[in-house]
């Protein structure tokens, strides 16, 4: 690593890589340097060296912004395409080594996208790597335009390496952010979490909008609708014949251990049963249900087959 170190001070003090000539020259000097001093090839160096300041920072513990201009240093010297392809083939060849994260971005201008709420995350080290590469990439595309990234619709595939087996986890782009903190800790609180990387609740378990909460209260009637339903047929199954104000009563005080029920929602649960030939009505006085005799029938029967 010191020798990796001194070499990236070289190309600060003499800039050889605006020079052909000095750039051939250094390409050769380097290689000839790395074989001579550690038997390896500059390649094999200069990936160890990337590997070695993700991992917090490497032993030198270098701030975010150092690590970022000596990844720059390294891009440049692996620049060569005979430096590439070693490169390339020694990261095939050590599939162990940390080389940060591949990056897809879609990019469309705000027209196209619907409003999102986004979020300032504070990503860990090994994506701020790829987001600072692509902004390089885009801003060489264009100079009028601006990226605001939406990490709420992000996605991310991390290999989780644990004791026993190795798992795939396919999670959003925070959980991603979270899970990666803890290869450089044992143990976080959840606010040290939301610190680290700059959130507060609303923006890991965001409130639900107007459509979802409307979906939601949509599903609860609809359970509640069928538990009604049953309590209503098990206290007429009891009674056989009931006043329709403590049907409503009991109804009230069974479902009363799950839910507070509403009444109005009883009484239309009551009518529901009604038509569909459950209850029906006494002909004297209305007010008085009787299970309909088809029902009276179809128990009987089942409890006849269980006795």
């Amino acid at each position: 690593m010191v020798l990796v170190r001194k070499i990236i001070e070289l190309l600060d003090k003499y800039n050889f890589l605006s020079h052909s000539l000095f750039y051939n020259a250094l390409k050769v000097a380097l290689e000839k340097s790395c074989r001579t001093v550690t038997g390896r090839s500059s390649a094999e160096l200069l990936i160890t060296f990337c590997d070695n300041i993700f991992k917090k920072g490497g032993s030198e513990k270098l701030s975010v912004e150092a690590i970022e201009e000596s990844l720059e240093k390294v891009t440049d010297l692996t620049s060569a395409p005979e430096n590439q392809i070693i490169f390339e083939e020694y990261l095939r060849n050590n599939t162990n080594v940390n080389t940060g994260i591949d990056l897809n971005v879609t990019v469309l201008t705000s027209g196209f996208w619907p409003s999102y709420k986004s979020f300032d995350l504070s990503l860990p080290l090994e994506m701020v790597r790829c987001v600072e590469v692509f902004k390089g990439f885009y801003e060489t595309r264009t100079k009028h335009r601006k990226l605001r990234w939406i990490y709420s619709l992000g996605t991310c595939t991390i290999n989780g390496k644990f004791e026993s087996k190795h798992i795939e986890l396919i999670v959003s782009t925070s959980q991603a952010a979270a899970l990666l903190l803890f290869n450089n800790a044992d143990r976080l609180s959840y606010s040290e979490i939301m610190t680290q990387l700059n959130l507060n609740h609303d923006d890991v378990i965001p409130p639900p909008t107007v459509d979802e909460r409307r979906r939601v209260i949509e599903e609860v009637n609809n359970d509640r609708r069928y538990t009604i339903d049953a309590a209503i047929v098990r206290i007429m199954k009891s009674h056989k014949v009931l006043g329709h104000q403590q049907l409503v009563m009991e109804c009230v005080e069974q479902l009363g251990r799950m839910f507070k029920p509403d009444i109005k929602t009883i009484k239309k649960r009551i009518e529901d049963l009604i038509t569909r030939d459950y209850l029906e009505r006494d002909k004297e006085n209305p007010n008085i249900f009787r299970m309909s005799m088809t029902i009276l029938v179809v128990f009987k029967y089942i409890n006849g087959k269980l006795a």
